[in-house]
């Protein structure tokens, strides 16, 4: 009778989390590493890494390190970081899918603040003020979702229930989802434009003055994809005019410097890259990361490999 050899794949986790995650995906080792530490014994078997790091000149010798390595396994869904840093012939995956969710509610929170007015009624309650009135509503709104991935399907799911009218933006036209060529045409007619895009060489700066200006009056741009996709400068214009809003979740620069005119502009919501950052999210992150480890372990190539550009 013949001897099955089941082959195991050595993974690198940063954590005893990712320990935990890994052991319940068969033919994959865990082996913990501590970054700014020598690397364990095991690392020179290691096939797949999930860093708990950024690319820098000391990670050279990191890689060094690791002569077996194939595949990163990042537990973010931006990869922008990593792209065209890495050693050739190692293949990047992201973790697109662990941060929709969390991330589609801070889209519709900041919206529900801003329309519901509800700085101005926490403001009114501090000052033991009955301010009753009037406000604006989220239904009813048209909402363009620039980015047609995980993150803004799932903000489409959370907006619909409130009767608005989603339009979706891809870098390429398919099935219900506008191409991102269309963009100069569908400004004017929404409401809400949502930022949801990787930052690459054409997304970068792809928010300018042209594109502000093509909005209309009254108009909300949100930004949770990352800061470097909306020219700061012509954002501060815009909001000093008045004539529209914007939530940033992400700046440019970020960390946002204490003195940045954008922490005292008009009309603006602002919070520190926290979109994503919500109870459960390293739980999520390492389904994710042990679903696409699995698929390497099994010979398939992860879903979430990033291409190219990325």
């Amino acid at each position: 009778m013949a001897t099955v050899v089941i082959m195991t794949v050595t993974v690198l986790v940063p954590d005893e989390d990712g320990v935990n995650a890994l052991s319940e995906v068969a033919g994959v080792q865990p082996v913990r590493y501590q970054w700014g530490e020598p690397l364990p014994a095991q690392a020179r078997e290691a096939e797949v890494l999930i860093p708990k790091f950024q690319l820098s000149e000391t990670t050279d010798e990191f890689f060094a390190g690791l002569p077996r390595l194939k595949l990163i396994q990042l537990l973010s869904a931006g990869a922008e970081d990593w792209v065209g840093g890495l050693p050739d012939g190692i293949l990047l995956s992201t973790c697109r899918g662990a941060h929709g969710g969390s991330t589609a509610e801070w889209v519709v929170g900041v919206l529900l603040l801003m329309y519901r007015e509800l700085r101005e009624f926490t403001a009114a309650q501090e000052a033991h003020r009955w301010a009753r009135r009037t406000t604006d509503t989220l239904q009813g709104k048209r909402v363009l979702i620039v980015g047609a991935g995980d993150l803004g399907r799932q903000l489409r799911s959370r907006l619909e229930p409130f009767d608005t009218r989603v339009t979706m933006v891809g870098m390429s036209a398919r099935d219900g989802v506008h191409a991102v060529d269309e963009l100069a045409d569908l400004l004017g007619e929404h409401d809400v434009v949502v930022l949801m895009v990787p930052l690459t060489s054409r997304t970068r700066g792809m928010v300018n003055a042209e594109f502000l200006a093509a909005l209309p009056d009254g108009a909300i741009l949100v930004n949770a994809a990352r800061g470097a996709v909306v020219n700061t400068p012509a954002l501060l214009a815009e909001l000093e005019t008045g004539r529209i809003r914007a939530a940033l979740d992400v700046t440019d620069p970020e960390p946002l410097p204490e003195q940045h005119p954008l922490w005292s502009a008009p009309g603006l919501v602002l919070t520190p890259h926290v979109a994503g950052a919500a109870r459960g999210v390293q739980r999520r992150s390492y389904a994710v990361a042990a679903a696409e480890i699995e698929r390497w372990v099994n010979g398939e190539l992860p879903d979430n490999l990033v291409h190219g550009e990325y």
